[in-house]
């Protein structure tokens, strides 16, 4: 197992490199010109120029890129031109808002999704099966964004069930005290039972509309795995030997059925990430992805390139985990790695 994870680590470094070059020169494609923008619009000509040589704009691009490479190597993200808070501290800072957005949303799909497939593979053809279908069509078919506004017109502006979408804490609310990050977590570490309803209140919708995307893929392969294992011969013989159904289903088709699960999991983790931006934009989510979409309508160059490398590190950790879980699922992944 440890040498599966040293391969797949030793494999991940050239990835790592690779996006940290294309991030670098497509910030540098992108239009506009970060020192116009944090010079202002009464600024002239010169005034721009010695902000753009203040911040290194009017170095050749090789050397921008060795500087960056440098101040990577320390940890220095840099700082971002329209917070003047260094990155790595506002990403740090954001990053529990949008874990918790996310792994929610996907803990969520999963208790739904995969009971769904479950039942919808032992039962063809019956209702269950035709929800199954409906639900994942529409999960796959309504974009996420469009999928937020819909739950927001209808729980809040119509029936006003849920708060208004207006970040993690309603406005008579306050903070936590830090433990993890993670408001629902440390609000019960704190016993603040207030917060805590507060941040459950909030967290309903933003969770569910991730929910809904991300319930799709995982119901529909979870299906598609199991009807496929169900006719397969070591599921005839369990059952011509007696066994029970759920023994059946659970310890012999589910369990064999579950690596394509797994691989549809993190590729739907990894969609998450990217649609959490969208989501965040629509709930006033003080998260990452927020912060990146903002840094990128600014041309502030510190901030994407601070965003996209940490979303690239944590695909890389979670195809790390993925290549454990095979390896604690079949015993035979361990020996190919």
């Amino acid at each position: 197992m440890l040498a599966l994870i040293g391969k797949r680590l030793m494999f991940a470094i050239p990835s790592l490199i690779g996006v940290v070059i294309v991030t670098f020169l497509l910030t540098r494609a992108l239009p506009g010109d970060p020192a116009a923008y944090f010079a202002g619009p009464a600024a002239d000509q010169q005034v721009i120029e010695d902000i753009r040589k203040k911040l290194g704009l009017d170095k050749p691009l090789i050397e921008q890129f060795f500087r960056y490479s440098a101040d990577l190597a320390r940890g220095d993200f840099g700082n971002s031109l329209t917070t003047g808070q260094p990155v790595a501290t506002e990403l740090r800072n954001r990053l529990p808002a949008s874990a918790e957005l996310t792994l929610f949303g996907l803990l969520i799909s999963i208790v739904i999704a995969i009971p769904l497939g479950i039942l919808a593979a032992t039962r063809p053809g019956s209702w269950i099966d035709h929800l199954c279908r409906v639900t994942t069509t529409a999960g796959v078919s309504l974009p996420v964004f469009f999928t937020g506004l819909v739950l927001v017109y209808v729980f809040y502006f119509k029936l006003g069930w849920s708060p208004a979408p207006l970040g993690r804490l309603d406005v008579f609310a306050s903070a936590p005290p830090t433990v993890t990050g993670f408001y629902l977590i440390d609000s019960v570490i704190a016993r603040d039972w207030e917060t805590f309803r507060s941040a459950l209140s909030q967290l309903i919708l933003p969770t569910a509309t991730l929910a809904i995307f991300s319930l799709a893929p995982i119901a529909r392969m979870t299906r598609a795995s199991m009807l496929a294992i169900l006719a397969s011969d070591f599921v005839r013989t369990a059952r011509a030997s007696g066994l029970s159904p759920p023994t059946v289903i659970v310890t012999y088709a589910f369990r064999n059925a579950m690596l394509p699960v797994i691989t549809t999991l993190s590729m739907t983790f990894s969609f998450l990430l990217g649609a959490n931006v969208l989501v965040e934009k629509v709930f006033a989510w003080p998260g990452i992805g927020s912060y990146a979409v903002e840094a990128l309508i600014a041309s502030d160059f510190a901030p994407v390139q601070g965003f996209v490398l940490t979303m690239a590190v944590m695909y890389v950790l979670i195809n790390l985990v993925i290549d454990i879980l095979y390896g604690v699922i079949d015993p035979r992944m361990r020996l190919e790695g």
